[in-house]
């Protein structure tokens, strides 16, 4: 995959450690940005991303951040789609009570790379039979 560094600052996503599945990201801002609890900010990187054609970058909350500080992603999840060439950001909003800085170079999110599958629809009047049926919520119980 290719990253290209849009300006001074910007870090190449890192893994932490071997294992980890994801590459993180870093805040590339000029100043400090304060979220105030329930703000949501878009946090610019500083980079973007070229990925193969049947691969998407996803983009999820930094386990430490969310936990102790409240602090996730906007939408939940983010997706970078294979044809996208802008810059990657981070769209964080802070759940928690109080306020909370992002600093520049700070670790802010982390970006996993993922196979996508885009199998042709097909619109029908018959699905398949399974055990399960079309129980949904709570419906296989709790435990």
């Amino acid at each position: 995959m290719k990253i290209k560094l849009l300006r001074d600052g910007a870090k190449i996503p890192q893994r932490a450690t071997e294992g980890a599945a994801g590459y993180d990201l870093c805040a590339c801002i000029e100043s400090d940005i304060v979220l105030k609890p329930r703000e949501i900010k878009i946090i610019p990187t500083g980079i973007s991303v070229a990925t193969e054609k049947d691969t998407a970058v996803m983009i999820y909350a930094r386990s430490g951040l969310s936990t102790k500080h409240g602090i996730s992603l906007a939408n939940g999840v983010g997706v970078v789609d294979s044809d996208y060439r802008g810059e990657v950001g981070v769209a964080l909003i802070n759940n928690g009570s109080e306020d909370f800085t992002v600093e520049n170079g700070m670790r802010i999110a982390q970006m996993v790379i993922t196979p996508v599958l885009t199998p042709d629809l097909i619109v029908s009047d018959d699905l398949s039979k399974t055990e399960r049926g079309e129980g949904g919520f709570g419906s296989t119980g709790k435990k």
